[in-house]
């Protein structure tokens, strides 16, 4: 990834997701989460004070290391088990059928192959497991999308390959899975970068 990707971006996602106009989205997600769960994007650990008490255990993948050592803290409290038991959302290292729900938050907007990462974590859910999502993506309407557009280069080259205009529940979809619930609406801040879906699928 190179000295700005592996130093400074996981230290730009600290800060930028790591802002408490955050936690509401990450309480709202995080909830009806069971069993066992694969994080894809696990970063510094922000979502683990959210993590419910129905949660068995947490498979972070995350490729990072700064991220890894930066969560150390957030690890060190946490309620359930977790471990880094991956390096790329891509390609999981996991038996079919392995978890009863994934999590994803802010992550899609990154991975390079977004669809290959979707079919991996339709894969290692169960039948009928959910995947959590909260996602920045392409906006609902015309004049926010043409900016997203004019900014997505901008956006990719400072902030590690974020994109800012993926249709996140078209790409769920196409993978396979069944939207059981999504809300579209602008968190606060710039409508470019605020344009979030939140929701939960089940694996088909």
């Amino acid at each position: 990834m190179g000295f700005y990707g592996d130093r400074i971006v996981p230290r730009l996602v600290e800060v930028a997701c790591g802002m408490r106009i955050n936690n509401p989205q990450r309480q709202r997600v995080c909830a009806g989460l069971h069993g066992r769960v694969v994080e894809i994007g696990f970063g510094s650990g922000l979502n683990v004070p959210f993590y419910p008490d129905t949660v068995d255990a947490i498979s972070a993948v995350e490729p990072a290391d700064l991220g890894w050592k930066l969560a150390e803290k957030r690890l060190a409290r946490a309620t359930v088990p977790i471990e880094r038991a991956g390096l790329d959302g891509q390609s999981l290292p996991f038996e079919d059928d392995s978890f009863d729900a994934a999590l994803s938050t802010w992550t899609l907007c990154t991975i390079p192959d977004v669809q290959a990462a979707l079919g991996e974590v339709r894969r290692v859910l169960v039948p009928g497991g959910t995947f959590h999502f909260v996602e920045h993506g392409l906006a609902p309407d015309d004049r926010v999308r043409t900016w997203q557009h004019r900014l997505n280069p901008i956006q990719r080259a400072c902030a590690g390959g974020c994109n800012l205009n993926r249709p996140i529940r078209q790409l769920i979809e196409q993978a396979g899975f069944e939207i059981r619930e999504a809300d579209e609406f602008y968190a606060d801040g710039p409508k470019p970068l605020a344009a979030l879906t939140l929701g939960v699928a089940v694996a088909k």
